[in-house]
């Protein structure tokens, strides 16, 4: 009997969430809108050095990401030598597969990738709550169906967690911001093996 408060305890932060999970305050007053500029200008080119890592596979080229207009975004990714890997449109909530090369031609590959890009380049989604800790405020919003966590320090846009049942799915890291143009971004998936990272070029 003596195990039984222990694995009470255990169960409840098993179930509890997210924000919880991070003794996050929830703010009565709503705080700012997200805001995630860093694909936002259709002026700019904004072109990557990727590394993509799946499983036992390992993809290096060139990401190049255009804002078209409002929610209109291209994504083509190709190899140092010019050959097209994966090229993607996303219209407000709409996705077309423009090309893909067969070798990552699967559906649960595509779906992977269309939600971790969906999140990456989502400008203003709507928050459900405002939660803070510290000087950090953390902005709870949902793209389709996913709940996801938007991190902002001093007004910027650091790190975005996707959540499930309470725990960290994916984390999108951003540094080296420069005039709203994020030089580094590392996104992990923690439960498969699934990393991107990009570096300004």
């Amino acid at each position: 009997m003596r195990f039984f408060p222990i694995s009470l305890l255990l169960l409840v932060w098993a179930c509890s969430s997210y924000p919880e999970r991070n003794q996050f305050q929830l703010l009565e007053t709503p705080g700012p809108s997200i805001i995630n500029p860093y694909f936002s200008d259709p002026a700019k080119d904004y072109v990557y050095k990727a590394d993509i890592n799946l499983y036992k596979r390992s993809f290096s080229g060139i990401l190049v990401v255009k804002k078209l207009e409002d929610q209109h975004h291209r994504l083509v990714f190709t190899t140092e030598m010019g050959n097209t890997i994966f090229d993607f449109s996303f219209t407000g909530n709409d996705f077309i597969v423009n090309h893909i090369l067969d070798e990552v031609n699967k559906k649960v590959i595509i779906n992977l990738l269309k939600k971790d890009f969906k999140t990456l380049i989502w400008e203003s989604p709507s928050p459900l709550r405002t939660f803070i800790v510290g000087d950090e405020h953390i902005f709870e919003a949902e793209i389709d169906k996913l709940r996801n966590y938007y991190h902002s320090q001093n007004g910027r846009l650091d790190k975005i967690v996707r959540t499930n049942n309470g725990k960290e799915k994916v984390t999108f890291i951003f540094s080296a911001v420069d005039a709203e143009v994020v030089k580094n971004i590392h996104i992990l998936h923690h439960n498969i093996k699934l990393s991107i990272q990009l570096k300004a070029i």
